[in-house]
């Protein structure tokens, strides 16, 4: 009878585990999203103060649960010498979010390059992808459609996988809420979907 029970309340009770990768330059605000993430999703996490995040090396982990769907976080530092380390966790990832600073126009070629050596990888072939147009709270900052022409030609890189632009403000919370809505919704969607032809043997 234990064991029916026990069984009974896993089943109603565990959660579908996704990995999903925070990916972006440095001082992008990958880390301020990740806890700005975990304190809206997490009732009792009460979170580190956001003024107080620095540059982050090596990675930061986080989970949240959402629905039946628990999304462990990698955040992995964004600096060039690190950014080679970003493919060991490409085959293990079931979602990726890519986050850009808004504010800075002199880098954003050099994360155009990183986000399209990034999204080549055959490992990250039909993952989900959430762009984050971060620190759009800065009155300076560029735009949505800014950014979407500025990476215009890595858009046959994308492919047909979910993709979506977001605009985000991890310091005051504004956009994240949605993206992780979504990419919840395209994770599971996309860990259902048949396989594609060429995939059977």
């Amino acid at each position: 009878m234990y064991t029916l029970l026990s069984g009974l309340y896993k089943y109603m009770f565990q959660k579908d585990e996704y990995c999903v990768l925070i990916l972006g330059l440095d001082n992008a605000g990958k880390t301020t999203f990740l806890e700005q993430t975990k304190t809206k999703f997490n009732k009792n996490y009460k979170g580190m103060n956001l003024s107080k995040i620095t540059t982050t090396v090596g990675l930061n982990i986080g989970t949240i649960d959402v629905g039946k769907a628990r999304l462990m976080f990698w955040d992995l530092g964004g600096q060039e010498e690190l950014q080679s380390l970003w493919d060991k966790y490409y085959a293990e990832s079931h979602g990726v979010i890519y986050v850009i600073d808004s504010t800075d126009e002199e880098r954003l070629t050099e994360s155009k390059d990183a986000f399209e050596k990034m999204i080549s990888s055959e490992a990250l072939e039909g993952v989900p992808l959430l762009v984050l147009a971060n620190k759009q709270d800065v009155e300076s900052c560029l735009s949505v459609p800014d950014i979407k022409t500025a990476f215009s030609d890595c858009a046959p890189k994308i492919g047909k996988r979910d993709c979506l632009v977001q605009p985000c403000s991890a310091l005051s919370g504004e956009g994240v809420n949605e993206g992780i809505e979504w990419m919840v919704k395209c994770v599971i969607r996309n860990i259902h979907r048949p396989p594609r032809q060429k995939d059977i043997t």
